[in-house]
């Protein structure tokens, strides 16, 4: 016992460390803090500063309004496994959360899809082509203000929009205690209880792809199928343009993932 409640002490740290990290890494933070650099250097009479801090800032945004360095950095990434593998037997379905806008769902009562949403119905289409394989939604809430509450975790918005399209009820697992990809890998496990010769199938994000696997490796998984979706990134070219608010996001998005892969190397997790 005193082990187990080690671990949720340390992966609640971590949590809530990688969250704290997150923020600080996100670009428009820094573009806040560049403004607000320049405020301040005005007030206190530094215009030398002023101008400076102000120059860099405005140049950076333009550069990322207009450029979408994010899909150099994804690229990568989505290209480090076989999109749509060829597959004969399928045993199981682990397909990762974080398709799903919660609080949209919460509040609608109907289930709201993300940027995401390839995560599950293209699970729903393997589920529907392989009609004896388990599918196992992991996936708790990833919310900071969540950490302390027990019963926190994603909606059956998922399970229901599966159950919508034809996968069956009691084919469905869902694991909602995971706060992130290390523990999405240790409780599905858990829940899913694969046999070594089973034939299990990873679906979640391209760019998520490989840090995933090293975690459902990691956490004992009988060496699961990838099965990337939802790709973010496309021609570097074909999308210079002003854009900020997509350009920005898909440069959050490569950057998240370059520091949690980088974090989750050294871990070992």
């Amino acid at each position: 016992m005193q082990s187990d409640a080690a671990q949720n002490i340390m992966d609640t740290a971590l949590f809530i460390l990688s969250k704290i990290v997150g923020f600080g890494l996100r670009v428009e933070n820094w573009l806040i803090l560049g403004f607000a650099l320049c405020i301040f250097a005005m007030f206190a009479g530094r215009m030398k500063l002023a101008k400076w801090a102000g120059a860099i800032t405005l140049i950076f945004t333009v550069l990322i309004s207009v450029f979408p360095f994010g899909i150099l950095l994804l690229h990568p990434l989505e290209t480090a496994y076989p999109q749509n593998p060829l597959l004969d037997r399928v045993d199981g379905i682990v397909v990762l959360g974080g398709a799903e806008y919660i609080t949209g769902t919460d509040h609608w009562g109907q289930t709201q899809l993300n940027h995401s949403a390839e995560r599950l119905t293209e699970t729903a289409a393997l589920a529907l082509r392989f009609r004896n394989a388990k599918v196992v939604i992991s996936g708790g809430s990833g919310r900071l203000r969540d950490t302390f509450d027990a019963t926190a975790g994603e909606p059956s918005g998922a399970r229901d929009l599966l159950i919508s399209l034809g996968v069956l009820p009691n084919r469905i697992l869902w694991e909602n205690r995971s706060r992130n990809t290390a523990e999405n890998a240790r409780y599905s496990l858990a829940t899913a209880k694969p046999q070594p010769e089973q034939r299990w199938v990873l679906i979640t994000s391209a760019f998520h792809m490989d840090r995933s696997l090293s975690s459902f490796r990691a956490a004992g998984w009988p060496a699961p199928v990838p099965y990337p979706v939802d790709y973010r990134s496309e021609s570097f070219i074909g999308r210079i343009g002003w854009s900020p608010i997509n350009n920005i996001e898909l440069l959050n998005t490569a950057i998240k993932e370059h520091v949690g892969r980088l974090s989750y190397r050294i871990m070992g997790r």
